[in-house]
């Protein structure tokens, strides 16, 4: 029985140089070697992960930069402020006086007054005007600050507005004509009983 138990202290003999290594720091007796030995591991891969979490983080600080800049999809750069951009006239479309911008040799008709106009019984607001607007690939032209002022004077605008959109004559008969075909195909489908939501597909 005495060569059983001498053959038991031989294995445990080699596992406390295999702890020592990993234990440089403290030299202490093996029962406290574990748990030293235990401890690096956990210390290094926080480690890891910390570097890992700043690498990620650097990206995201140039892409957290982008939303304060312009975006994508945001809308153009407003009209020139020169005098010849600033001449506004009323202009007779479909029988009502609409105010208008002269701008690069294109005439452009104030899109909100338009739509109080000839489209606010045709669609729920003029969100769904601006919807419809990317759908058919219209682009409105921004006004700029003299524009929207001289807007709010002639009362095509309300007052508290501080900006506005223009569109040309011929992109705006095909927003009323888009706009008409919504309203009949909405009706036609109430009159045989069919819920048909028109907004969503404009």
């Amino acid at each position: 029985m005495a060569v059983p138990a001498a053959l038991i202290p031989t294995p445990l003999v080699p596992p406390p140089p295999i702890s020592t290594p990993s234990a440089t720091t403290s030299p202490p007796s093996t029962t406290s070697s574990p748990s030293p030995s235990l401890a690096p591991p956990p210390g290094a891969g926080q480690n890891l992960f910390r570097s890992e979490l700043l690498v990620t983080s650097s990206p995201g600080i140039p892409s957290a930069g982008l939303p304060p800049g312009k975006p994508v999809y945001s809308t153009p750069s407003p009209v020139e402020n020169i005098p010849q951009n600033n001449e506004c006239k009323m202009v007779e479309l479909r029988g009502a006086k609409v105010a208008s911008f002269t701008v690069d040799g294109c005439e452009l008709i104030c899109l909100p007054q338009a739509f109080d106009l000839f489209l606010k019984h045709l669609v729920g607001g003029l969100h769904t005007v601006y919807t419809k607007l990317k759908r058919l690939e219209i682009t409105p032209v921004v006004c700029n600050v003299e524009q929207v002022r001289i807007l709010r004077g002639l009362g095509a605008i309300q007052p508290g507005v501080n900006r506005c959109k223009l569109i040309s004559r011929k992109d705006f008969e095909t927003l009323y004509n888009d706009c008409t075909n919504a309203r009949y195909v909405e009706s036609s489908a109430r009159r045989f009983g069919l819920n048909v939501c028109m907004e969503s597909r404009a």
